[in-house]
Order: structure tokens, then C-alpha cells, then sequence
């Protein structure tokens, strides 16, 4: 009987072992499920910065609006017209403490 025991223990140790620590075990499966998230966070990241991308595409392909604004602020472009006038920010004045 006492054999019969132990032959059971065995089996029942040799049948969980690649369950809790072989190739498809649960820590392999936690590692990725962990991969999973952090690769579905970046994945929904790209996706936020492309439909971002593809409006501002929109944007510029639809309408001159958009053209004309980015000429302004990222090239200092005007009008015959117009003219430009740069304000320089003022800082507070320091107190003397």
C-alpha cells in the first residue's frame, strides 16, 4: 500500500511539474500576459499619435487655413500688407529679500 502511495505521489509530482514550472507554466504565462499589456499600452499609444497624424494630413490637404497658419507660426511668413511686430515676453521684476 505504501508503494502504491508513493508511486502516486510521483506521478502526481511529475505530471505538475511542467505545469507550474515548464515551458507553459504560469510563470511563463504571467510574464506574458505582462508583455501583452505593455505592448497593447504602446499599441494604443501609436494608434492616438497616428489618427492624430491623419487629421492633421486632413487638415492640410482639405483647406489653405491650416497652410496659412503653419507658414505664419513656424516660418515667420506675412502678407505684402501686413506687418510683423515680435513682442518680447517681459519678466516679473526680482524682490529684494
Amino acid at each position: 500500500m505504501r508503494l502504491l502511495l508513493i508511486v502516486l505521489i510521483l506521478l502526481t509530482a511529475i505530471t505538475q511539474y511542467p505545469l507550474w514550472w515548464g515551458k507553459g507554466g504560469w510563470q511563463r504565462v504571467r510574464e506574458l500576459e505582462a508583455r501583452l499589456q505593455t505592448q497593447q499600452e504602446i499599441n494604443e499609444a501609436l494608434a492616438a499619435r497616428n489618427n492624430a497624424l491623419a487629421a492633421e494630413v486632413q487638415d492640410l490637404t482639405a483647406g489653405t487655413d491650416a497652410i496659412e497658419e503653419r507658414a505664419r507660426t513656424e516660418m515667420g511668413l506675412v502678407h505684402e500688407d501686413e506687418i510683423f511686430v515680435h513682442l518680447l515676453p517681459t519678466t516679473p521684476p526680482k524682490s529684494s529679500r
